[in-house]
């Protein structure tokens, strides 16, 4: 059990438009070893959510904005510069996962953390490998696929390896070139919003990466939002009735 931190414990808020938002309701984040109050999270509102969303639709849509000018290349270089930040401080995000969801450390900091690192780069190499194909057909004509990211992708994500599942979901959502809105579980959402601050210092631009943190309710909100795109956009780990309980 770790006796101390290093981590400076800041009241999370909400990442919205690459700007970090102040709600009124909280909820205490609870260390489940020892049941002490680590800081408070912020509960995002219907409308945080819808504000999310529509950030992160504003940012996939905009073909001026800094997103789509993008080539695969600066998307893959962009998530290897996230996994850069997160292994530069692993000690600190390792220690905020064993503090937020109980685990041992070791698992933690030799586990977890260098797995997620492993998983963005992963990642990152196959923002430049998203090939479409050619059909051989008939003569006259051309056929081929292409290959298109979804749009805005809503992640649900549980609480027993809190980062690196989230790992799994956003890397592959970033290389084809989506925008996202993640839901941390209530229980654990230190590392996320961690991350999200890496996110913000690591260049991504404004609305691609979108957090909002609360119970079930929040995340009931993202499955039911129009704006999110095609059920097959919401990326759920685990038992979907724990899930939506989160």
């Amino acid at each position: 059990m770790l006796a101390a931190t290093k981590v400076k414990l800041e009241p999370g808020r909400l990442l919205i438009a690459g700007r970090w938002v102040e709600t009124v309701k909280k909820f205490d984040s609870i260390n489940p070893a020892t049941a002490e109050v680590l800081t408070e999270i912020s509960v995002a509102s219907g409308e945080d959510v819808d504000r999310a969303v529509g950030a992160a639709r504003h940012a996939f849509e905009d073909r001026n904005g800094a997103w789509r000018k993008l080539s695969a290349g600066e998307r893959g270089r962009l998530i290897w510069k996230l996994a850069d930040l997160l292994e530069n401080n692993i000690d600190e995000f390792a220690e905020l996962e064993t503090l937020d969801n109980g685990k041992p450390i070791f698992e933690s900091r030799y586990v977890d953390m260098p797995m997620v690192v492993d998983v963005l780069r992963y990642y990152a190499g196959w923002a430049t490998k998203t090939y479409g194909e050619t059909v051989n057909t008939f003569e006259t004509a051309f056929t081929y696929t292409l290959r298109e990211p979804v749009g805005v992708v809503g992640m649900i994500v549980p609480w027993n390896f809190p980062l690196l599942l989230a790992s799994w979901k956003l890397g592959p959502a970033l290389a084809c070139g989506n925008t996202v809105v993640w839901k941390p579980a209530s229980q654990t959402s230190l590392t996320a919003l961690c991350f999200g601050e890496l996110a913000v210092e690591a260049g991504v631009p404004a609305g691609v990466l979108n957090i909002v943190t609360g119970p079930g309710e929040v995340g009931r909100a993202m499955v039911k939002h129009p704006g999110i795109d095609k059920h097959a956009a919401i990326s759920i780990r685990g038992c979907l009735r724990s899930d939506a309980e989160c």
